[in-house]
């Protein structure tokens, strides 16, 4: 990947102009929103298969004596369970208990784990990781982030489309677990069973050359197009995300919102040692848990609740309250319905629950629903 002005740009910037796909600033990268359509490409990921350019991902290396005993200070989750060629979703938390980032920690071997962090705090989470673990003994730090263009295959049909392409078997692969294999061609490819769609998938790290990226990216277009294959961009990365439920740092996590009212302390292993964020946390909880918490919303009337929108109750001593804001919404695409993901108290969290949000100077309702709204069928390969 080069720099270029004030944009940064993967391997296969010049592939989606190409393609015309409508490139947009984010995070500071050159990246393709959409190519055929956000509709299409969400419902191609839904029903068949769809590929990303996911090559902003930050990549960074711990390796040595002491890289476990520095990734559980510095991560929520327990990276002692790990087994080689295993992943796991994790975060590193300030000491307050709010996010720095949210993370998939992967072990490479007994001493050499990988940890891949979001494209739009790339920088300042390399910082955070060497301030945090920078001082700890036998335990190296390497920004791999540059080496690899890293393509997303994600949707019903990814397994069969890669498997078109490698001679290791992708069926012995389990959800977040990764191998290394051939594929293209190409030796020593690390193969994932992970991704940010909630559809059966895989992520595939490969030289972050130009001409090693470009020949990869067809290929696989190439392979999948028995299926219906489309190139995807962020704007169905987001609306399939959010039909699942994930997270996105700056909107469902952020250094204001905690890990537990955020909905993953299910991640936070509470009872390994020390870890940053670890006591704040465990007050928290001693105070009697988060005082808001994170709640899927379904609109019941016409109007489409957008992120940062404010949220109100609509019965009880707060009605005509503002309560809370939107942190993600959208139309559902593969739903047909106008969801989104919000903050609010704890007393306004239960499933059912009539709030309303404000729609262009409109107090429209809306209801909470259970997340995520969508799971995969368990049809998947």
């Amino acid at each position: 990947m080069t720099e270029t002005g004030t944009l940064r740009k993967t391997a296969l910037n010049a592939t989606h102009r190409a393609a015309k796909a409508k490139m947009v600033d984010f995070g500071g990268w050159d990246m393709p929103v959409e190519y055929s359509g956000l509709i299409a490409e969400h419902m191609a990921v839904r029903t068949a298969v769809g590929l990303f350019d996911v090559s902003h991902m930050g990549d960074i290396q711990l390796r040595g004596p002491g890289s476990l005993a520095a990734l559980q200070q510095l991560c929520m989750n327990d990276a002692s369970k790990l087994a080689e060629g295993q992943a796991q979703y994790s975060a590193m938390l300030y000491p307050n208990g709010t996010f720095v980032d949210d993370v998939v920690v992967h072990k490479l071997s007994g001493n050499d784990y990988l940890i891949v962090i979001n494209a739009g705090t790339r920088e300042k989470d390399v910082q955070w990781i060497r301030q945090t673990i920078g001082r700890m003994p036998g335990v190296h730090i390497n920004d791999f982030s540059d080496y690899y263009t890293q393509l997303a295959i994600q949707g019903p049909r990814a397994a069969e489309t890669l498997q078109k392409l490698t001679s290791t078997d992708l069926s012995a692969i389990k959800n977040y677990w990764f191998t290394w294999g051939q594929v293209c061609g190409l030796h020593n490819v690390m193969i994932a069973r992970t991704g940010y769609t909630g559809e059966d998938g895989f992520e595939i790290y490969i030289p972050s050359d130009v001409a090693t990226s470009e020949r990869v990216w067809n290929e696989v277009l190439a392979a999948g197009a028995e299926f219906g294959i489309l190139p995807c961009g962020l704007g169905a990365r987001n609306t399939l995300r959010l039909e699942s439920a994930m997270a996105l740092y700056g909107h469902e996590i952020s250094d204001t919102i905690n890990a537990l009212e955020a909905g993953l302390g299910r991640y936070a292993k509470l009872d390994k040692p020390e870890f940053v964020g670890r006591d704040a946390l465990l007050a928290i909880q001693a105070d009697g848990g988060p005082k808001r918490k994170l709640v899927g919303l379904e609109m019941m009337e016409r109007g489409i609740g957008r992120d940062g929108y404010p949220v109100f109750s609509l019965d009880g001593a707060q009605a005509g309250e503002r309560i809370g804001e939107i942190t993600s919404g959208s139309p559902a695409p593969f739903l047909k319905k106008n969801i989104a993901m919000a903050y609010v108290p704890v007393e306004h969290s239960g499933l059912e629950t009539e709030l309303a949000v404000e729609i262009r100077g409109q107090k429209v309702k809306a209801r909470v629903v259970p997340l995520p709204f969508y799971k995969k069928s368990k049809k998947s390969a």
